[in-house]
């Protein structure tokens, strides 16, 4: 009976302590992902955050991502449905990822009138080099037509990958 009383108590203070951690939380974060498509040579941050509690209507989200080729941070902004459990925000296309390099990443949760409401800050690191894309997108148009800057009409291919990136 003891021993079934101490594992109730210990349930109970952890699922306080829980508690504890997303109080004042709005969203915490879900997922954060490289997102390489071959097809059409682009590459992209992806961050996924999971609502905890109804945000303010009109709030919306914003990221600045690293910018792996240096230089100024990248930003996004989404607007925030009241429907929506998930938020999901990706940056604009990115050049020069580097395997196992860790790119910072700033997201916040604005009110309408533009107030902070929560600020997350966190990294994503790719498993892989952009060196896998090439240079150009394989596929141009709706119908997916092979791009003749890539495959040429002597039956020759250009794959070769961006090389204008840091060390």
């Amino acid at each position: 009976m003891k021993g079934t009383a101490l594992a109730a108590a210990l349930a109970i203070l952890a699922l306080a302590s829980c508690q504890r951690e997303t109080e004042g939380k709005l969203v915490e974060l879900s997922g954060r992902i490289f997102v390489f498509n071959y097809r059409v040579a682009t590459a992209n941050y992806l961050v996924t955050l999971k609502k905890l509690r109804p945000l303010p209507d009109g709030s919306i989200v914003t990221a600045e991502f690293e910018n792996p080729k240096g230089g100024d941070t990248l930003p996004a902004r989404e607007k925030i449905f009241p429907i929506d459990e998930k938020i999901v925000i990706q940056s604009p296309h990115l050049q020069c990822v580097r395997k196992d390099h860790p790119y910072g990443v700033t997201i916040r949760i604005l009110s309408a009138s533009g107030d902070m409401l929560q600020e997350i800050e966190t990294s994503i690191t790719s498993d892989v080099d952009q060196s896998v894309l090439p240079a150009k997108p394989l596929v141009v148009g709706p119908g997916y037509t092979p791009n003749p800057d890539v495959f040429h009409a002597d039956g020759s291919r250009d794959m070769s990958a961006d090389s204008n990136c840091p060390a």
